[in-house]
């Protein structure tokens, strides 16, 4: 069976930090561009960091730029992303997917990229 499976989402205090994983099964991430979207209540799901597969070129949107990076390790079948400096706004549910460019991710809501999509890990930001 091929699926994403996201985990590491939780609830955090403002200025904490999470890593959240997208882990494949069935199939191999080392072939596909990775992107994380991310769906508020009441709003459209965003695309906020997106990493190319063959060079790792890695892409962020300015709201997460310098506090969220992306990284995978082909080898597990895995990509991460870490997210520090956690802000109320950043309070969505997270999903990772699987397409073949990352161009359009960053911004988007990931209908033309996505080949597979995770079903999601809530983090909550919160005092």
């Amino acid at each position: 069976q091929v699926q994403l499976v996201e985990s590491g989402g939780g609830s955090v205090q403002p200025g904490g930090s999470l890593r959240l994983s997208c882990a494949s099964s069935g199939f191999s991430l080392a072939n596909y561009a990775i992107g994380w979207f991310r769906q508020a209540p009441g709003e459209e799901r965003e695309g906020v960091s997106c990493i190319d597969s063959r060079f790792g070129g890695t892409y962020y949107a300015d709201s997460v730029k310098s506090r969220f990076t992306i990284s995978r390790d082909n080898g597990r079948d895995t990509v991460y992303l870490q997210m520090n400096s956690l802000k109320p706004e950043d309070t969505a549910v997270y999903y990772c997917a699987a397409g073949m460019w990352c161009s359009g991710v960053v911004g988007g809501s990931g209908s033309r990229f996505a080949e597979h999509w995770g079903q999601g890990t809530l983090v909550s930001v919160s005092s």
